[in-house]
């Protein structure tokens, strides 16, 4: 039977340290001590895990106990108690003692025992680390040989070339333009709507270029508050603002040598471009509380889904920083703009949903593909995903049909339909030619509107089920 975590409780009276013992004895193995002598005895003996301690006792205070406990034994997890809400107090026990948690009095036995096992699982956290730490020393050449693997696959799968699109595609001049800048550290603004595939061209730019064996670094600008995102780019030191507990290291150091790609950078308030455009003209930053800049050799990308040039004339963007970002631009079209290519993404999503889903291959029917054709996908290949993701799902056959599409979809590809049916009652030729292309079409756009329910397009169009199948066999619209 696997031992439970060991906890020290210290407090010089009685009923509280049984009142702890009431609230934790059923989930660890409890030691107690009235002081902190006898408790420092009971740690130099024991393999102790955790320690709760009052704040008030006679001979030594919690802040001063645990202090000590932390020059000894630096990897226990140390929890204090008080009754008291003195500031000195705390900010000791935070800087000095270096505590887990400052718990107040009266506790509540629930928040206590949450306390204390978070603290236990700290502590077992910690020494995975130090054992992982150790066998990373021991194990390095074979960790590089794993690195360098995993760079070569992220690089073969982010190259250009694999970026699913038609032989016609206007996708293919903008990665060819890409694949032209990607050697030389020049700034580059990918322009487009959301869902087209900025951040995956980001990605091809960056593994194309000299710096493809350093970071890639990727951060939406539009995620979070000025003062977080400050933080999260440039770092931060310990105590430059509340809840800055530990130095922090920001994206651009981490991105040191590599390629960060700055997502919505249109989002952006004046002040934070302000001081992106500095570090963009000096190639060094500043963590937030810290005197000294540092130097970074990064690479910037930028995307936005809105037009920086437009945004500078209405004064809401610097139009010092637009020039900084906007060296190289490109514009991704969206996908209603390249119908060519939503056959070809949607087999390769459908794959990776496959994969992802442990479901066997599946296929799409030819009245699914050309529904996601006719529609407009104002989310791009984002809402496509998600659409083939929800058809995966749905479905219990490997084909995929149309009847499988949201409502939204098959709506939009019915609509279409029916502007091409008016469009085709105006083109040249006999009666019947013109008749059979007609009655096709509605064929089609009827039973796409009704989901493929045969029964009900049947009745509709005045058919017979038999009749209804040999229409559609006769035009190849059969499933």
């Amino acid at each position: 039977m696997r031992a439970k975590p060991a906890i020290l409780l210290v407090d010089d009276e009685i009923r509280s340290l049984e009142a702890l013992e009431r609230t934790l004895e059923d989930d660890f193995t409890l030691f107690t001590a009235n002081g902190a002598a006898e408790a420092l005895a009971i740690l130099d003996s024991e393999f102790i895990q955790v320690v709760v301690s009052d704040q008030r006792m006679p001979d030594m205070s919690g802040v001063e106990f645990l202090k000590q406990v932390r020059e000894r034994c630096p990897q226990v997890i140390r929890i204090i108690l008080s009754g008291y809400t003195d500031n000195a107090d705390i900010i000791a026990a935070v800087n000095e003692a270096g505590i887990y948690q400052y718990l107040l009095k009266p506790w509540r036995p629930e928040s206590l025992l949450l306390t204390v096992q978070g603290a236990v699982e700290l502590f077992r956290l910690q020494q995975e680390n130090e054992l992982l730490n150790v066998e990373l020393k021991s194990s390095e050449p074979w960790l590089k040989v794993r690195v360098d693997s995993k760079r070569e696959q992220m690089r073969e799968r982010s190259a250009m070339d694999n970026i699913v699109r038609a032989p016609d595609s206007s996708m293919s001049k903008i990665c060819a333009l890409l694949s032209r800048v990607a050697p030389f550290d020049i700034a580059v603004l990918i322009e487009g709507e959301s869902g087209v595939g900025k951040e995956l061209l980001a990605r091809a730019l960056h593994y194309a270029s000299h710096r493809r064996d350093r970071p890639f670094v990727v951060e939406n600008c539009a995620a979070m508050p000025e003062q977080l995102l400050e933080s999260e780019l440039f770092g931060h030191k310990r105590g430059a603002f509340t809840g800055a507990y530990q130095d922090r290291i920001g994206l651009f150091q981490q991105a040191d040598g590599g390629t960060i790609f700055l997502d919505e950078i249109g989002e952006t308030s004046p002040a934070f471009q302000a001081k992106l455009l500095r570090v963009l003209q000096e190639g060094e930053i500043r963590p937030v509380g810290s005197p000294r800049p540092l130097k970074v050799n990064v690479r910037v990308v930028s995307a936005t889904n809105k037009q920086l040039a437009e945004l500078v004339r209405a004064g809401q963007f610097r139009e010092d920083l637009y020039y900084r970002l906007s060296a190289f631009t490109v514009s991704v079209p969206p996908l209603r703009d390249r119908p060519q290519d939503i056959p070809l993404i949607a087999h390769s999503l459908l794959e990776e949903a496959c994969q992802h889903y442990q479901r066997p291959a599946a296929h799409f029917g030819a009245d699914t593909l050309q529904a996601m054709q006719d529609y407009r996908w104002p989310g791009n290949v984002r809402q496509l995903r998600n659409e083939i993701n929800r058809m995966l799902v749905l479905s219990d056959e490997d084909r995929l049909g149309a009847e499988l599409l949201s409502a939204e979809v098959l709506q939009a590809a019915a609509e279409e339909q029916v502007a091409e049916l008016a469009f085709l009652s105006g083109l040249p030729g006999d009666l019947k030619t013109r008749m059979e292309e007609l009655e096709k079409q509605i064929l089609r756009e009827t039973l796409t509107r009704l989901r493929w329910n045969k029964t009900r397009a049947a009745a509709e169009l005045g058919l017979s089920r038999v009749g209804l199948r040999n229409k559609l066999t006769r035009y190849g619209l059969e499933k």
